[in-house]
């Protein structure tokens, strides 16, 4: 008599659903654990002129020392001076152009839409690629909550408690938020 074997339960999760990214499986790993979690610092969107449409901040430790308006300012000619360089000294065409860069503390996260819109995501270095959080932010928070509400887009800032609360919901449902991260 022949026993047919079963895969386990383990492998058939496997087949049907795709594998986590590394940083969603190393978040995933560390709850629970003393190690320092992964999180999210703070969130920008610039418009297409460098104006400061919107900010917040989660998990952020240190301060600027310096005004909201000077800090938009830095971060914003930060970004134009990072895209120039990055489209000149680039060996190859780029399409996507500049999506992060990293310090000893931070991963700064890029992403910006054809209509020039630029969205800015501070993390902790153990999240290794958030293009797909700003895309959905940009897509089914902004363009639904923003663009389609006609009180919202002809404001000079984004001054919406729909869109921010929900924005916000979604932030601290990230597999890498951790609000109490260091």
């Amino acid at each position: 008599m022949t026993r047919r074997s079963t895969p386990s339960s383990e492998m058939v999760a496997n087949r049907t659903t795709p594998p986590l990214e590394p940083s969603l499986s190393i978040a995933r790993e560390r709850a629970g654990t003393g190690e320092t979690q992964m999180t999210v610092h703070n969130l920008y969107i610039f418009d297409r002129n460098g104006n400061c449409l919107y900010y917040n901040e989660w998990n952020r430790k240190k301060q600027a020392g310096i005004s909201k308006d000077e800090e938009y300012k830095l971060m914003y000619g930060m970004l134009f001076s990072i895209r120039s360089f990055v489209s000149k000294m680039s060996p190859l065409d780029m399409k996507e152009g500049f999506l992060s860069f990293q310090t000893s503390r931070y991963r700064l996260h890029y992403y910006e839409t054809p209509s020039g819109l630029k969205f800015v995501m501070n993390t902790d270095l153990s999240v290794s690629n958030a293009r797909e959080t700003l895309q959905h932010i940009y897509s089914n928070l902004y363009v639904e909550l923003i663009v389609k509400n006609p009180v919202c887009s002809s404001a000079p800032s984004l001054d919406s408690e729909v869109f921010s609360s929900r924005l916000d919901a979604f932030i601290r449902a990230l597999p890498y938020y951790s609000p109490r991260a260091a």
